[in-house]
């Protein structure tokens, strides 16, 4: 009997431990600490199962584990049974789940949530969300650039979930997004007790090439490096430090984007009001090169003021030169004023104003007619350019090249660097031009040998060669050409072979050409000139006198 019910005790139990639902793999379950011991926390969760869990699992990031015997806690049941007959959990997962179902709740209604930083990863850092890990990009740690993320690692302190995948297990949050909202709220507090012209205190936080962003408590302006001083900035740290408190203006403020322009330079005098009395019209001053461009240099006549040597007035001979080839930066240089514009606050300056025109001295020194010395620079299709004392240029056309032939012909003698001896036979100082002859040197050949004869003149010439169309004759080694037509008065006598090379013959000069270097001569235009000569002397053809009487007469008279 008594074997008989120990059987019907045990299939009864038996039979009520088939009724109890074991719980699922995969699900939270409540347990309770029934002990610690070698570093594990030993957990029953009921149903007659327990499991074993690091205590490592209890602690947040960078803390101690809070967990004692009789603490009820949340697990995660993994396995119901492992080889050693105890259930598998796991404190972490169970926080996980926890977790993400939090997580997903403040996702969707855009809540904030606490966490801490606590470990670095490649991009970013990891966070701990309270028990589930989340990715904080290095670009969402802070408004600026972080250097040194140690004060804010193990640190309590709330994000803003920008994504989340739960199937992934991928979170994404920002702490950036967190600070421009406060920093938002602060902003619109100062912006709106700021007006333009109130002058306040900041601090420089940041230094670029364009300016610096000052700190007014809490809402940062903008201290462009044009508004920084009346003279030129080439670079903000000359005149600022970041850390140091400066003095500015509030310029401008736009209440709906949260900018701000601050000056400083407005906080002291306007030196552009007093240029004109300073600086009048064609008055010479030392100033400083500040800064070389294509077009010219700028000069700084006293801080704040500027002014801009053209390239056009840089030099009287350096023509297409970039200024950085005339002056240098930081280069003192004597300049004039030659016109102000207080309305644009332009300045513009001359530096070859402050020297005599070459051209005016060269003209004092080398007048007209002045043999000069110089040196080829340059050869060119119309002549040569030679230098000239002042370092201009005077130029030698092709026609003062030579009194025979053509310059084209005798232009290729000549090469750079040549000495060569000229004339000056102009100067013009507005057009900045010398005109230069080479063959004048020696004399005009041709004036000398014509002497006194000019148009009218009776020559005798020699007669050199006989052709078709006239007679070519010689008078002081100058070749000139008689054509048939003026061989003679009467048509019958217009035959060139009646001269004979050799002959002299008496010839009236009808034309002095110094350009062709010819001279017009004419047999026919000496009989007519003799003609009328013995009319006017002896009678004329009223008297009725006949030509052979007249000639006659004249003839006679002669002898």
């Amino acid at each position: 009997m008594c074997a008989k019910a120990t059987m019907e005790e045990f299939e009864a139990l038996l039979n009520e431990s088939f009724e109890i639902d074991t719980p699922d793999e995969g699900s939270v379950v409540k347990g309770k600490v029934i002990a610690i011991e070698a570093g594990q926390a030993i957990i029953d969760v009921g149903y007659k199962m327990e499991g074993r869990i690091d205590l490592k699992e209890f602690a947040n990031p960078g803390e101690a584990p809070t967990i004692a015997v009789g603490d009820e806690v949340e697990v995660y049941l993994r396995n119901v049974e492992n080889a050693r007959g105890e259930a598998v959990l796991s404190r972490e997962m169970a926080r996980r789940e926890a977790a993400w179902d939090r997580l997903e709740k403040a996702y969707a209604a855009e809540e904030r949530v606490d966490g801490a930083i606590f470990g670095r990863v490649k991009g970013g850092f990891t966070v701990d969300l309270g028990g589930a890990v989340a990715f904080l990009p290095g670009s969402q740690v802070d408004v600026r650039p972080v250097r040194d993320a140690g004060p804010l690692m193990g640190l309590k302190q709330p994000f803003q979930i920008l994504k989340m995948d739960r199937r992934r297990g991928n979170i994404v949050v920002s702490r950036r997004a967190i600070l421009e909202e406060s920093r938002a709220e602060q902003r619109a507090e100062v912006i709106g007790k700021l007006n333009e012209g109130d002058v306040v205190d900041g601090v420089v936080k940041n230094i670029t090439e364009y300016g610096a962003f000052v700190d007014l408590g809490g809402v940062d302006g903008l201290l462009h490096v044009t508004d920084m001083a009346w003279r030129r900035v080439n670079d903000p740290k000359e005149i600022l430090s970041i850390g140091e408190t400066v003095k500015v203006q509030v310029i401008k403020v736009n209440k709906d984007t949260h900018r701000i322009s601050l000056g400083m330079k407005q906080l002291q005098d306007d030196p552009w009001d007093s240029v004109e009395r300073k600086f009048p019209l064609e008055s010479v001053h030392t100033g400083r090169v500040t800064n070389i461009t294509d077009y010219g240099a700028f000069v700084e006549l006293e801080p704040g003021v500027e002014g801009l040597v053209h390239v056009s007035e840089m030099s009287w001979t350096k023509k297409n030169v970039h200024p950085g080839k005339i002056v240098s930066t930081s280069q003192e240089v004597e300049v004039m004023v030659l016109e102000i514009d207080t309305q644009k606050r332009r300045v513009s300056l001359g530096l070859k104003q402050t020297m005599r025109n070459p051209w005016e001295v060269f003209e004092e020194t080398h007048p007209v007619g002045t043999v000069v010395e110089g040196e080829v620079k340059n050869i060119t299709e119309f002549g040569l350019f030679v230098g000239l004392p002042g370092d201009i240029d005077g130029m030698v056309h092709l026609s003062d090249l030579t009194w025979e032939g053509r310059g084209e012909d005798v232009i290729g003698e000549y090469r750079k660097g040549d000495v060569v001896k000229a004339v000056v036979t102009e100067v013009d100082t507005d057009k900045e031009r010398i005109s230069l002859s080479i063959k004048a040197v020696e004399g005009d050949p041709f004036a000398e040998a014509i002497g006194g004869v000019k148009r009218g003149s009776i020559i005798t010439v020699t007669v050199t060669a006989i052709e078709d169309g006239g007679i070519e004759v010689e008078y002081e080694g100058m070749k000139s050409f008689i054509r048939r037509s003026d061989l003679s008065r009467d048509r019958s006598e217009q035959r060139p072979e009646r001269f004979q090379k050799g002959d002299k013959v008496d010839v009236r000069v009808t034309n002095v050409d110094p350009k062709t270097r010819r001279l017009g001569l004419s047999i026919k235009a000496r009989e007519i000139a003799e003609e009328k000569e013995a009319v006017e002397q002896y009678g004329s053809s009223d008297s009725g006198a006949s030509l052979g009487d007249i000639l006659g007469a004249a003839l006679k008279r002669d002898e």
